[in-house]
């Protein structure tokens, strides 16, 4: 059980201890609750922060089920097997994505206003999130960064099921997990406070 994200990040950053201060290296958080994660660690390791903005596409009047994610460069990762099972037509799939971009591009110029991205070619890229659930997001997130050539990704979270890291490792180059439970009904069963992260906390983070 973690504390916060905070303590949660410091648990990551001891996994993560051979990347300290490593040149070519920066990490990437997922917003909004993997900043404050990413923000422990980059504190601990000496390292570059930025957003990479991702998010699960939610199904049509079920917004809280995921049937896939996007990122906002595009890269759009689904569940094709819950998509069929729900009679999803492809005019409501493009409708959802449409939707999940546009808030996507408007999170991004908010939290990072005028400062450019990271450039990521050749980089060791550090993906955190503070906890994976299904992994699509993750995997949207990790397609639009392999779009940019980086010397390897890494995704580090603090809880995920061994599953979706199989998963994602077949995708990624390296996983990094504090706690791989049998059983994950939700991120926040594993963190005491889980409170919402707001954009004015992402704006604060980013700014130090």
């Amino acid at each position: 059980m973690f504390r916060d994200r905070g303590h949660a990040g410091e648990l990551l950053a001891a996994l993560l201890e051979r990347y300290r201060g490593q040149p070519g290296t920066v990490l990437l958080a997922l917003p909004r609750g993997g900043v404050p994660v990413a923000a422990s660690v980059a504190n601990a390791l000496a390292l570059p922060l930025d957003v990479l903005l991702a998010h699960k596409i939610g199904a049509p009047g079920e917004p809280e089920l995921a049937i896939g994610a996007v990122s906002v460069d595009g890269v759009v990762v689904l569940d094709q097997k819950a998509i069929a099972a729900m009679g999803i037509s492809e005019a409501a799939l493009e409708t959802a994505i449409s939707h999940e971009q546009v808030e996507l591009l408007r999170r991004e110029r908010l939290y990072r206003g005028d400062r450019p991205r990271l450039a990521l070619s050749g980089q060791t890229v550090i993906l955190i999130d503070d906890g994976l659930a299904t992994g699509y997001t993750m995997l949207a997130g990790a397609g639009a960064v392999r779009r940019q050539q980086p010397a390897s990704i890494v995704v580090a979270v603090p809880v995920a099921l061994r599953e979706t890291l199989d998963w994602l490792r077949a995708e990624t180059d390296e996983t990094v997990c504090v706690d791989m439970p049998k059983r994950l009904e939700a991120v926040g069963q594993f963190y005491e406070d889980f409170s919402q992260i707001s954009d004015e906390q992402v704006i604060e983070e980013l700014s130090r």
